[in-house]
């Protein structure tokens, strides 16, 4: 999390829009064989934690029972050039969004884990736009059942939501257009549009 409080959203609706957003994210915690990092889809539960599956054979899966675990959800980001700003005299920067959460995990039993991949893959399959839904019970039992032996799934119960939304909140309204002005001709428009939707919120 950056330091600077400027940066900082308390709002948890907007952490939830993230990880629904975004949908994919990385756990990192600290095990015998020294600090690892998994990358995953992750799910809100709504109601205080997240879930996510590894392949069995992860590095992590078999530390994470029980253990302290951070999750990691970024945003939009776009370096920011001092070329944008009225008074070139500045440092380069970069305007971005991300969310941390941390929190003990615990290890999935197997309807759990056909639960997380269900709401997992109806929630990313609604979002396209061409073809039938994709539901699970279009694999063969045999198959589903053989798939599903090579993963384990894992819910963190969030005790900390720690966000950093650096939209150039340190400056002024007319500095903060300028730069969102210059992200958006650079190929950034998302971060560019969440500095108008939410910059001037602070």
């Amino acid at each position: 999390m950056h330091p600077n409080p400027a940066f900082r959203q308390d709002d948890r609706a907007l952490y939830e829009a993230l990880i629904e957003q975004v949908g994919f994210g990385m756990v990192f915690a600290d095990t015998p064989d020294g600090p690892r990092v998994a990358h995953t889809p992750l799910l809100s539960t709504g109601d205080g934690a997240i879930q996510f599956h590894l392949a069995r054979g992860n590095a992590l899966t078999r530390h994470l029972a029980g253990c302290n675990a951070l999750a990691v959800i970024n945003g939009p980001d776009g370096y920011v050039s001092p070329r944008w700003y009225a008074d070139p005299a500045q440092v380069p920067t970069w305007n971005y969004i991300a969310l941390e959460l941390e929190g003990p995990v615990r290890r999935m039993d197997a309807d759990g884990l056909q639960g997380l991949l269900t709401a997992l893959s109806q929630q990313q399959e609604e979002r396209l736009v061409h073809g039938a839904i994709w539901t699970m019970d279009k694999m063969p039992k045999e198959k589903l059942r053989a798939m599903l032996a090579g993963i384990a799934g894992f819910e963190m119960e969030i005790r900390a939501w720690r966000p950093t939304f650096k939209l150039s909140q340190n400056k002024s309204q007319d500095e903060r257009e300028r730069v969102a002005a210059g992200l958006e001709v650079e190929g950034s428009p998302a971060i560019a549009r969440l500095m108008r939707q939410l910059g001037d919120a602070q």
